[in-house]
């Protein structure tokens, strides 16, 4: 802890550094040996307590400043230590070495290896500090008192300021918040920066409220949307990750208002469309509802529905000047659930049918399929309804969209479980096509939405009928290390061996004795 914390970064010292973080994640790699979560080992023991405890907030410091700084390896010449054929430090060769000679047939779960050589890794040392603070933040408390490190992440303040630190919150420090919102909106292509960025957004309320009063949050909000957009590109935890950082972005309404007023121009990864200029604010709405039809048609995942859909009911009331393409996104999506409802009904219908001749067939549980169908509609009339009820004025195109796919919404005018949330959109959509009607036929696009714009003062808004707001929180599981724990040790696993692990099984892997 010394090495790591007292020593300056030289080049004659980086070697030192990496071997000394490099070392401490081996003291504590025990839990890969457990199939269930470590609780409690000797290296636990003697971080939490004694002489390593004072240590504390500068191990966490100085890990996060080496992670800000993302130091080169020294040139040639400036080593301590042999230089190894891989680029990493010492103990870092020998664990690669000797694990990608007897690990590499451990696929973790029967996925192909992908290598991630430390030779292609910019900084090792801002590396391995990553990994070792994610391992620390996730070490479970000891019996009676709190992980320390835990503490010194949830409590550190920006050098700026300079109130007072209460007593009653041990291990904090300082740091410099802009020089690591800089470096957490340049690192985001891995899981481990964006797992980091989750840990601060979530645990430290210094940094979320930093984070929200920025005015170039498009920084960090876009390569988390390119996360989300190249989602067949990477595993299942990281696209989580991303997925519970908007959602926790969207619970503050400053933030929801303030995405729509960025201009975004030429999004050249965004392929469906050439988008020219686009509001962030839209750009999110597309590659949520993009990450939604995903999971329908491949991995067909509750969790991240709800997550997507949480976000998009958290910003709904807040919607502004909707670009034309993601006010289309929006009714194409309900359309897509629409036909996904009707041929659920259907094949339930027929199903009922054939069970009337043949009692010995089981039936597939299709009223448990038309409920979550039936529910994620819902919650799509719910965020189109929040919008209309709140910022109709400011969406022409949200309503044009309505308008132009109307008939989609007839069957659900007396659908029981839709007809209250339907009486807005009903209103809306009548108000709007009787002024069309009136204007004639063969209306241009530009005439319609002029007709749209002047309807919008003309329409009784106290006829709209008020619902309770959309608003979603993230919570973190009661027992949140029974996953986390086992996702922080395949990253750093995946960071020396080299051997990519597989997102879908999130037990902890194990290796024979011999």
């Amino acid at each position: 802890m010394q090495l790591i914390t007292d020593i300056p970064l030289l080049d004659i010292t980086y070697e030192i550094s990496v071997e000394a973080v490099s070392t401490m994640v081996v003291f504590l790699s025990c839990q890969l040996f457990h199939k269930e979560v470590l609780r409690q080992s000797i290296s636990h023991k003697y971080l939490m307590r004694g002489r390593c405890l004072p240590y504390t907030s500068k191990l966490v410091k100085t890990l996060l400043y080496n992670f800000i700084r993302q130091e080169k390896p020294p040139p040639p010449g400036t080593h301590v230590l042999p230089q190894q054929s891989d680029g990493g430090g010492l103990l870092y060769g020998l664990a690669s070495g000797v694990a990608t000679g007897l690990w590499t047939v451990f696929t973790l779960g029967g996925v192909g290896s992908k290598v991630a050589a430390a030779s292609e890794l910019s900084s090792p040392l801002a590396n391995q500090s990553l990994l070792l603070l994610l391992v620390l933040a996730n070490l479970t408390d000891a019996a009676d008192a709190p992980n320390p490190y835990r503490q010194a992440i949830m409590s550190f303040k920006n050098t700026q300021d300079s109130s007072p630190f209460p007593s009653s919150i041990p291990h904090a420090f300082q740091i410099n918040f802009n020089s690591l919102y800089m470096a957490l909106c340049e690192q985001q292509t891995s899981d481990q920066a964006t797992l980091l960025l989750y840990t601060l957004l979530h645990q430290n309320s210094n940094i979320r409220t930093y984070m929200l009063a920025r005015t170039d949050m498009e920084n960090l909000v876009l390569p988390i949307l390119e996360i989300l957009y190249h989602v067949e590109e990477r595993n299942s935890h990281h696209v989580y990750m991303a997925l519970i950082i908007l959602l926790i972005l969207t619970e503050d309404d400053g933030f929801n208002r303030s995405i729509h007023e960025v201009m975004l121009k030429n999004i050249t990864w965004y392929s469906e469309r050439v988008l020219t200029e686009i509001s962030l604010g839209s750009l999110l709405i597309l590659v949520v509802i993009r990450t939604i039809q995903y999971n329908m048609t491949r991995t067909r995942d509750k969790y991240l529905h709800t997550n997507c859909l949480a976000a998009l009911a958290n910003m709904s009331a807040q919607f502004r000047s909707l670009h034309q393409y993601a006010a289309q996104r929006i009714v194409s999506l309900f359309s897509l659930l629409s036909k996904k409802h009707n041929k659920v009904l259907e094949q339930a219908t027929q199903s009922l049918r054939g069970s009337l001749s043949s009692n010995d067939v089981p039936l597939p549980d299709y009223a448990q399929d038309l409920n979550v169908i039936e529910e994620v509609i819902r919650m799509m009339l719910e965020i189109i309804n929040s919008c209309l009820t709140n910022s109709l004025h400011h969406n022409p195109n949200l309503v044009y969209a309505l308008l132009y796919k109307r008939d989609l919404f007839e069957q659900f005018r007396t659908h029981p479980s839709f007809q209250d949330i339907m009486q807005n959109i009903d209103l809306v959509i009548t108000f709007f096509s009787s002024r069309l009607l009136q204007a004639g036929a063969e209306l241009s696009v530009e005439r319609v939405l002029e007709i749209i714009k002047q309807g919008v003062v003309a329409l009784p808004k106290d006829r709209l009928k008020k619902f309770p707001e959309l608003k979603f929180k993230y919570v973190e599981e009661e027992q949140p290390e029974e996953f986390f724990i086992p996702y922080v040790w395949s990253l750093v696993y995946n960071s020396a061996v080299g051997v990519y692990w597989n997102p879908q099984d999130i037990q902890l892997f194990t290796m024979d004795s011999d």
